[in-house]
């Protein structure tokens, strides 16, 4: 079995953000991506998902590495100042690397 390096970019954030980040991933060249809502604890407290406009979102996107590092460039010059979020990358190995 052959596989193949890739980055998976995963993003948390207010659901505000979700028009920007998806806008963003297009821009970027992302081929697509996931995408669901999250409750959690963190500096901003807990947020839960119960009112929708104050709900955390994470969307999950897998890109080749260049790519990746361009749009977490993307993420923390023009969206980090406005919006709560984090953002992490993580090496993964995908079996049909032509999907993204």
């Amino acid at each position: 079995m052959t596989t193949h390096p890739m980055k998976r970019v995963t993003v948390i954030c207010e659901a505000l953000a979700r028009e920007p980040v998806l806008k963003l991933l297009t821009s970027v060249g992302s081929h697509g991506w996931t995408l669901w809502e999250v409750q959690g604890s963190g500096t901003w407290g807990i947020r839960t998902a119960d009112i929708p406009e104050f709900a955390n979102i994470q969307v999950e996107v897998i890109l080749q590495p260049a790519t990746a590092e361009r749009l977490m460039e993307r993420l923390a010059g023009e969206l980090f100042p406005k919006f709560a979020m984090v953002a992490y990358e993580t090496d993964i190995r995908v079996l049909r690397p032509a999907k993204f």
